[in-house]
């Protein structure tokens, strides 16, 4: 998915590792199974996470077992936190800022998500009123001032993960209507 302007900002919606502190490859946990070769606890580092925030086995993930870092896409949420949110410093050279980092980004994840399914949905065929409800929701999850800490933690905790669940749920008929046409 390509960069998507909404209002006068431009998100993108496409990970940009070298803009990034490695969050992925820290914040979530993973379960040694088919898709990962070991057991790993969330906000704790990879074990092949360089200190220069580089996979050390990126060119052969799957062969090594990690094919579910190959599937994995923060849809930009990563490089958004690190930059945005925390000013491009890192977990690594403040480590009084990983806690919150870590939630910071699990939290914009889903924003992105959310985002990148509202972007989707702009292709059914919505009703004045739904294009309006959905560019009302685009706008309420690319804050004016930028996405801070708090931000985050109130989008967690407030109506808008519902809301945009909600009207998500409520396109059934709408994509109906795009597979029969």
């Amino acid at each position: 998915m390509a960069d998507r302007t909404i209002g006068s900002d431009s998100v993108s919606l496409v990970a940009d590792c070298s803009r990034c502190a490695a969050l992925c490859c820290v914040a979530f946990p993973f379960d040694k199974g088919d898709e990962f070769a070991y057991n790993k606890d969330a906000d704790a580092p990879c074990l092949h996470l360089s200190a220069r925030h580089s996979c050390t086995i990126h060119s052969m993930l799957e062969e090594q077992g990690f094919s579910g870092c190959v599937a994995f896409d923060c849809k930009g949420a990563g490089q958004r936190v690190t930059q945005e949110v925390f000013g491009g410093r890192s977990w690594r050279d403040d480590s009084g800022i990983a806690p919150t980092m870590f939630e910071a980004f699990r939290i914009m994840r889903r924003v992105h998500q959310n985002l990148d399914y509202l972007g989707m949905v702009a292709e059914l065929p919505l009703t004045a009123e739904q294009e309006a409800r959905r560019v009302d929701l685009l706008r309420q999850l690319s804050p004016e001032g930028g996405w801070t800490v708090e931000t985050l933690k109130d989008y967690q905790h407030g109506p808008l993960p519902r809301a945009v669940a909600g009207f998500l749920a409520s396109l059934k008929d709408a994509a109906a209507g795009l597979r029969h046409r």
